[in-house]
């Protein structure tokens, strides 16, 4: 079953020899259509083909839809596929609309999740076949990403795939992220959390920053007052603009509010000149630039999630 693009991974890489380069020290991997050389690998590298990845992928995912106890809802499923410099990377994307479902706190207010998969491997060496699943927030178009271990899937970049293997760590992602997950996530959404709180978090793990004379966290400015801004602003989507103080002024959020913030901030990113006035953007970023932001700021959010600093917050989750 055809779901991605595939007349975008119709290309395929071979190695070469490089001009007065020994082959015991590297050799040259290309695209056979346009000669666009993609990296430098080892004589004894395996190539394999984005087309045969991601047909291995598609049949995971029908492997996944067909299991009756993880049962992932393949209708009204939003593919994208990105090739990345030129065939450098791949990323694929799966938003799984079938399994939408919301979250709602005390006032009955809600906010629309989709399940996501997001997949990345790459032809030069900076992406291995790995991937997670997580939830798609429709009011800001964000990946929300997820810290625990068995929302994360992987896979060996080999001729080798495993597809059996590979559908049961699907399976166990959509069953995490579709159970006890979305139960985290829950209790996230109803706690309470203080600002002083979230500047502590944030300059503790995403903003964490080492000064060169006192040697100790400083934490990044810059980063932490756009992580602060974004933070605001998720607590005016809570609460109602009408009813949210101006910016640093509010002291009140959740830690739902503060987990966008994070993640907004991984799925959003830019060259943190400090220009944009606080808000983060995409125009100064190129496509190879961003995907490369995004994997970095995504496995930080993650760790943030695993620190204790957020464990302190969460011990009064919901």
């Amino acid at each position: 079953m055809q779901m991605f693009n595939h007349d975008q991974i119709e290309f395929e890489v071979e190695k070469f020899k490089l001009e007065d380069v020994p082959k015991d020290i590297g050799m040259g991997l290309r695209r056979t259509d346009t000669g666009k050389v993609l990296s430098i690998v080892s004589k004894d590298y395996e190539k394999v083909q984005y087309k045969d990845i991601v047909t291995n992928i598609e049949n995971a995912l029908v492997i996944a839809s067909n299991d009756s106890e993880v049962e992932l809802d393949l209708s009204d499923t939003e593919f994208t596929t990105n090739v990345i410099n030129g065939g450098s990377k791949l990323e694929l994307r799966a938003k799984f609309h079938g399994q939408k479902t919301y979250l709602s706190d005390y006032k009955n207010q809600e906010s629309l999740i989709t399940p996501e998969m997001v997949f990345r491997t790459s032809h030069d060496s900076t992406w291995a076949n790995n991937g997670m699943m997580g939830v798609w927030r429709s009011k800001c178009w964000n990946t929300l990403v997820n810290g625990d271990k068995l929302a994360y899937i992987y896979g060996r970049h080999t001729k080798n795939f495993d597809v059996l293997g590979f559908a049961d760590k699907i399976g166990t992602a959509t069953k995490y992220i579709s159970g006890k997950g979305m139960e985290k996530m829950k209790g996230w959404y109803n706690t309470p959390v203080k600002r002083e709180e979230i500047t502590s978090l944030f300059k503790n793990t995403l903003a964490k920053k080492t000064d060169n004379v006192s040697r100790k966290n400083e934490g990044n400015k810059v980063m932490l007052s756009n992580l602060m801004k974004i933070f605001d602003e998720e607590c005016r989507h809570i609460v109602g603009r009408g009813r949210y103080d101006s910016y640093a002024q509010n002291t009140k959020g959740t830690l739902w509010t503060a987990y966008n913030a994070a993640t907004y901030w991984s799925s959003h990113p830019s060259l943190m000149s400090g220009k944009s006035g606080g808000i983060l953007y995409e125009g100064n970023v190129t496509p190879n630039e961003k995907s490369t932001k995004v994997k970095i700021r995504e496995d930080k959010v993650t760790k943030m999630l695993n620190s204790d600093h957020w464990k302190e917050l969460e011990m009064f989750a919901a």
